[in-house]
């Protein structure tokens, strides 16, 4: 094979290792779902947990550039602190190391064993492939679907390996392979130069693939070729470990990159936590190659290379880059307020810094469960000011004041931007490919942000009543005051246990909800009975008559979004999609809704006449 097609084959084989990883990367995104998005909601300020969840996150979807972008959106939301992101990026360098260990299973020996044989990839892949094809192409299941793309994107990804390898087994191709990495080795022109040459190299090129775990993939490809040929002309390898290991050192500096992209449009703590992660790896660098020197002189002094000078393979480059990250974390873990300074004192504090608006990072869409975590905040913020203005709003009915008033319609203000932001985001996120569960659980927040919007719409519409009453010197009397405590505290509950069920997807607090519902619907009916009855007896204007109408409706149907929100959560619990068939099945067949129905009827029964 002469030396061009040598070169498409070898650009042909990282064009499918590539592609494969970024499809297994994705896929695996898609599989994790829910469950990735129950670890990134346990982010803390504990930095043990913080950097456990970072670890587990980068071992599920095989990169560290990708949680650390979601860490950027995070922080960029106002999901996460610059501090929590420290801890979650640290363990996301040391949870990358598993791609690597996955692919020196390559460097398996033909003559090993039945059972090691069964673990080289020239033995399972095939198998892989036609099981991840068959659940690609047979199954009507998203999450199966999901499970057939990662093998087959593993499949892809290993035969480009192999195809790689079979493309650097040309003479002029090794040729070239050993003069570009002699020129790194200890016989380099460039002297004790060479390994900082090395690290600047590692860096660009991992910049430039914008992955590190592909970029380690490649080194192992090229390592293992000339180890191979090594072992058949006698010639020992120039790719050494001592050559390796500066190498492994910069593509950690150049897969900082897609977070420092990222974070391009990002507010300030945003762009701190690309700094963070860029000088959490400069640090660790430095430490490491004076390390790294320290070793060089050594051996040098006793005549013995060691382990830096035998030839580097996919174990040794695993090895290597798993025993760096650990290294590295270990030395700055316990100085992460340190990264934290350097990034404040690279990018200081101003004043006027507060976050005024809501921010959605976009970054995130590319990673459902991530942009799913920041929308169900984002929403459970909206819900909190929504409900906090319609209590406002109850209050104002016997302790009115200017400021609260505008309080309240600031409110209402802030909420339609939430809603608007809220719901342009799913939108766009919708138009990615995401599973039925993630699109079931945007479904659900794209119904919910209506109804906690129309909720603070009714606290304003509460407000201009008792605004009106106070015009036309307007007072209840004080059996309609009376009348208005009860079905207030029951409108109380009723927006507590639906808060509280959205915000913790609490399937017993939404259970409650609609006997709630049904008793203050009861509540409305009767009031409005007793106000004609006052009406009639000459106890209450015609004027009063109007307002109190307008009280009792805004009530009612505040109830009736508290229902919808409760019934929205049983329903994406249940794949369901009729809201009204699943109220229609609790009131029908639950022995629960009769005993609640029963208890809160009691609870919130009006004075006698």
């Amino acid at each position: 094979m002469t030396i061009f097609f040598s070169v498409l084959t070898l650009i042909g084989g990282l064009c499918l290792f590539m592609f494969g990883m970024s499809l297994m990367g994705d896929s695996l995104e898609r599989a994790a779902g829910n469950k990735l998005q129950a670890l990134l909601a346990k982010f803390t300020n504990n930095k043990m947990a913080g950097f456990a969840t970072g670890l587990a996150v980068t071992a599920v979807i095989q990169s560290s550039s990708a949680t650390t972008v979601m860490v950027v959106g995070f922080v960029n939301s106002s999901l996460m602190t610059l501090r929590q992101a420290i801890n979650v990026i640290m363990g996301a360098n040391i949870g990358t190391t598993i791609t690597a260990w996955i692919l020196s299973l390559d460097s398996i020996p033909e003559e090993a064993g039945l059972v090691l044989k069964f673990f080289k990839p020239d033995t399972f892949v095939p198998i892989l492939g036609l099981i991840g094809l068959g659940l690609y192409m047979f199954s009507k299941s998203s999450r199966k679907k999901d499970i057939g793309t990662i093998l087959l994107g593993f499949a892809t990804l290993m035969f480009g390996m192999t195809i790689m390898s079979d493309a650097t087994d040309n003479e002029q191709i090794r040729n070239i392979i050993s003069n570009v990495f002699g020129f790194f080795g200890t016989n380099s022109p460039l002297g004790w130069f060479a390994p900082a040459v090395a690290i600047l190299a590692g860096a660009i090129f991992t910049a430039v693939i914008q992955s590190s775990s592909a970029s380690v993939g490649i080194l192992q490809t090229l390592a293992n070729t000339a180890a191979a040929a090594a072992a058949k002309t006698g010639v020992a390898s120039t790719i050494t470990n001592g050559v390796v290991l500066p190498i492994i050192m910069g593509q950690n500096i150049g897969t900082c990159i897609t977070a420092v992209l990222s974070s391009a449009g990002a507010n300030k703590n945003g762009k701190r936590t690309a700094i963070v992660h860029l000088s959490f790896n400069i640090i660790g660098t430095t430490i490491m190659l004076l390390v790294y020197y320290i070793l060089r002189i050594i051996f040098a002094s006793i005549g013995n290379d060691f382990f830096l000078g035998w030839g580097a393979n996919a174990f040794s480059i695993a090895t290597m880059h798993t025993i760096f990250n650990v290294a590295t974390t270990a030395i700055l873990l316990p100085s992460s307020r340190l990264l934290e300074k350097i990034a404040y004192k690279i990018m200081p504090k101003t004043k006027d810094e507060k976050q005024q608006k809501l921010v959605l990072d976009e970054i995130l869409l590319q990673t459902p469960a991530a942009a799913l975590s920041v929308c169900h905040k984002a929403t459970a913020t909206m819900a909190i000011d929504a409900v906090g203005a319609l209590n406002e709003s109850l209050d104002s009915f016997f302790e009115y004041t200017p400021q609260r008033a505008k309080n309240i319609r600031d409110i209402e203000d802030k909420t339609d931007h939430y809603e608007d932001v809220i719901g342009t985001y799913l939108v766009k996120l919708s138009s990615h490919q995401i599973g039925d569960k993630s699109s079931d659980e945007a479904a659900k927040y794209l119904r919910v942000i209506n109804d906690f919007e129309r909720i603070s719409d009714h606290a304003v519409n509460l407000i201009e009543s008792k605004e009106e009453m106070n015009d036309k010197k307007i007072d209840l009397s004080n059996e309609a005051k009376e009348e208005v405590k009860v079905i207030s505290s029951a409108l109380r509950e009723i927006l507590t246990l639906s808060l509280n069920a959205f915000v913790n997807n609490d399937l017993a607090l939404a259970k409650k909800v609609e006997p709630l519902e049904q008793v203050i619907d009861n509540l409305k009916e009767e009031l409005r009975a007793r106000h004609i009855y006052r009406l009639q007896q000459g106890n209450c204007s015609i004027e009063a008559g109007f307002v109190w109408s307008d009280i009792l409706t805004n009530i009612e149907r505040t109830a009736d979004h508290c229902s919808n929100i409760a019934a929205c959560i049983i329903d994406t619990a249940h794949n369901r999609l009729d809201l009204h068939e699943v109220v229609k099945e609790m009131k029908e067949s639950s022995t629960q809704f009769a005993d609640l129905y029963k208890k809160y009827t009691a609870k919130y029964s009006l004075p006698q006449q």
